[in-house]
């Protein structure tokens, strides 16, 4: 193996490194900007472009895009397919997804199964698809040199340098007399501790003494040897593990997969394994990154007035300083604020001072408790094809305004316990209603009836808008049964 220009290659220059794209996460601490369903990965932050677009940048110096997997779950998988749409050719068998949430290790696992039915000697390059890092030559390196140890059988993480005493994240202490190999000015070492979050004197005593590192969240070894320390140190989840990679070997059907897997113990890398580990090492890198954990990380990564305000959207201030205050459609004033956060969307509004951020997730799992849609998704929410807005809804009725993209289209589905009446406001639609295909142009309306099959369709230039009315019994977007789809989601046959 040669290192070129920061980049891990073979002979004839093929990568034999996996980018992993760790893509399931709600996001919570970010409500009500990010839900469940719409999870962080998917907001601008500290960027231009959405944080999982970022991270796809990011790994694309490292690795060609065919090699990158992405692993999520289903429902947020139809999401981040619109998201990665530039590289959709490249990625679009590469998607490893939970049937539920099993925390990383499991996710990890799925993936090295996946990477070893491609390449046995596969080296996996695990990275979150929300974090945030500056300085992609020091991130190509650092992922250079971890490489090489990870050919050395090591389990490698990356240190980052603390600058605050944060009591948010765990912590790594390396054997500074352990060094295990170099790269420019880089070098890796045996790690001596791993560190839980600490509290705050701790934390204040770890920053003083300079030896000790955030950990990233970020790893790099061979499949084949996260799959061996998973089955020395959690011999319950290799056997999870060990029954679905036969299956998948033996083409068993994903849904016998998907049974075996919820069966694994819901489990994270670092407590389950890395922690655990003979062979965990650590590369300190030199690059910036954060988590934007919560909405007060914005201060790390987000561009700030004068005053040392965040201020995105409407917003009219007068003698605020240190805030943060997003607006998303309607004006937000604010006065005089000190160190504060202020979050309007069109159906949730957030205050808080900065000091309590981290206590929003509390507040979103009041909600879910509560059963309030806030916490799952948006007023508008994002579709492969467009998107739809619920303008009103009520016993046995509701109110949509949906867009659908130029030449975008609905899947070819029926519902069981609903009827539409679709009317055209903009644009122009073509219609699949049964056997009969038409279009509707502006003015223009149709009915569909329950158990009929239809679609939804925009052969034009220019954004389709329809008003769309349901009356049923019962209007939940599960009831669907699609028997085309161009997005990769589940079909029935016709």
């Amino acid at each position: 193996m040669a290192i070129r220009g920061g980049r891990t290659q073979e002979s004839g220059g093929t990568s034999r490194l996996y980018p992993v794209i760790m893509a399931g996460g709600s996001g919570t601490r970010f409500w009500p900007l990010s839900r469940h369903l719409f999870p962080k990965q998917l907001l601008r932050i500290g960027g231009e472009d959405t944080l999982i677009r970022q991270t796809m940048r990011r790994v694309l110096g490292c690795a060609p895009a065919r090699n990158v997997l992405i692993s999520t779950n289903g429902l947020q998988a139809e999401l981040i397919r619109v998201q990665l749409a530039d590289w959709k050719d490249d990625i679009k068998d590469n998607y490893v997804l939970e049937p539920e949430g099993r925390n990383t290790a499991p996710a990890i696992a799925l993936a090295a199964i996946e990477i070893l039915a491609r390449n046995p000697d596969g080296l996996m390059l695990v990275v979150p698809a929300d974090h945030v890092v500056t300085g992609q030559r020091a991130f190509e390196a650092a992922v250079s040199l971890a490489a090489r140890l990870a050919e050395e059988d090591y389990l490698v993480t990356f240190g980052i340098k603390p600058i605050r005493p944060e009591t948010g994240y765990g912590y790594i202490k390396p054997n500074g007399k352990a060094v295990l190999g170099r790269l420019g000015g880089l070098c890796g070492y045996r790690v001596r501790q791993f560190v839980e979050k600490p509290d705050a004197a701790t934390a204040v005593r770890y920053l003083k003494s300079g030896s000790y590192y955030w950990n990233s969240g970020m790893f790099v070894w061979k499949a084949a040897t996260i799959l061996e320390e998973i089955r020395r140190n959690q011999p319950a989840l290799a056997k999870v593990m060990d029954r679905i990679q036969h299956l998948k070997a033996s083409g068993a059907p994903t849904s016998l997969i998907d049974d075996v897997y919820r069966g694994a113990v819901s489990l994270s890398i670092d407590n389950g394994v890395m922690e655990r580990s003979s062979k965990a090492a650590m590369v300190p890198v030199s690059f910036r990154w954060s988590d934007v954990g919560s909405w007060g990380s914005l201060d790390e990564v987000a561009r700030k007035n004068r005053a040392g305000n965040i201020l995105n959207g409407r917003v009219v201030d007068l003698d605020s300083t240190d805030s943060i205050v997003y607006a998303d459609r309607r004006v937000v004033a604010t006065i005089g604020l000190k160190d504060m956060v202020v979050v309007d969307t069109p159906d949730a509004t957030l205050v808080c001072p900065k000091s309590r951020a981290q206590d929003v997730k509390k507040v979103v799992e009041i909600l879910r408790q509560q059963g309030a849609p806030e916490h799952l998704e948006h007023v508008t929410v994002q579709r492969p094809w467009g998107s739809y807005t619920v303008l009103e809804e009520g016993p046995g009725f509701k109110v949509k305004r949906v867009t659908v993209n130029p030449g975008g289209r609905l899947s070819l589905q029926l519902h069981h316990k609903r009827s539409e009446h679709w009317v055209v406001i903009a644009g122009r639609a073509r219609v699949t209603r049964g056997e009969e295909i038409f279009d509707l142009r502006v003015g223009q309306s149709t009915a569909i009836p329950v158990e009929t099959p239809h679609r939804l369709e925009n052969p034009g230039h220019e954004t389709l808008h329809i008003i769309e009315v349901q009356n049923g019994s019962y209007l939940g977007e599960d009831d669907i049964v699609r028997f085309k789809d161009d997005y990769g989601r589940k079909v029935e046959r016709s």
